[in-house]
């Protein structure tokens, strides 16, 4: 997994007045949470870019006024309306132990459902995973290559390496459907082959 640095300062005060005048100056209000209790910090709003408007999962190399935190990123709270970023937690990990958090599907291959007409359908685009974070990958990779038409690959059916999946065992990651057309010519072709 890649990691990637930001630089923060302490924060004085909460509150939304407070919070207001920290962007007006081009600052996002953010908490970290660790062992070590909660730190209230400021980063620059550019700084987030790399974080915030990527699918990818970064372990983040926090300074905060020369105190540095491995930490993972927590929450993003964003404006209703103009999607500006508003608030970021972050949450402190030790390397020695177990984290949870999402990580994105890197789907392989192309189904042989999809060669024979049918339409992909993800169902989802994360999975919630358990272990050590020097364990994590930069993504979970599903190879759908052999999902034919009419057919769909479970979360039990994903090889998570050292992590522990935490879905559901039975929810579909990705399926095939099988297009109106398609359907139309089996139903068609059924009573032919009944009168054979």
């Amino acid at each position: 997994m890649k990691s990637i640095s930001i630089t923060g300062h302490t924060r004085e005060g909460k509150g939304k007045s407070i919070a207001g005048r920290l962007r007006a100056e081009g600052y996002i209000p953010c908490e970290l949470y660790g062992r070590s209790g909660n730190v209230h910090f400021q980063v620059f709003v550019n700084d987030f870019k790399q974080l915030v408007y990527s699918p990818d999962v970064n372990i983040i190399d926090l300074d905060i006024d020369g105190k540095h935190y491995k930490a993972l990123k927590k929450e993003v709270q964003f404006h209703p309306v103009s999607d500006e970023i508003l608030h970021v937690d972050f949450h402190e990990f030790d390397e020695d132990k177990q984290v949870k958090m999402e990580l994105p599907i890197k789907f392989m291959g192309v189904a042989s459902g999809v060669r024979e007409g049918g339409k992909l359908v993800k169902k989802l685009r994360t999975l919630k995973v358990k272990g050590y974070p020097k364990d994590f990958p930069d993504a979970i990779e599903v190879d759908i290559s052999a999902l034919g038409l009419g057919k769909s690959i479970k979360v039990k059916e994903v090889n998570g390496g050292k992590l522990e999946i935490m879905n559901a065992l039975s929810i579909p990651i990705a399926m095939v459907e099988v297009p109106r057309d398609v359907k139309t010519k089996e139903a068609e072709a059924a009573p032919a082959a009944k009168k054979a």
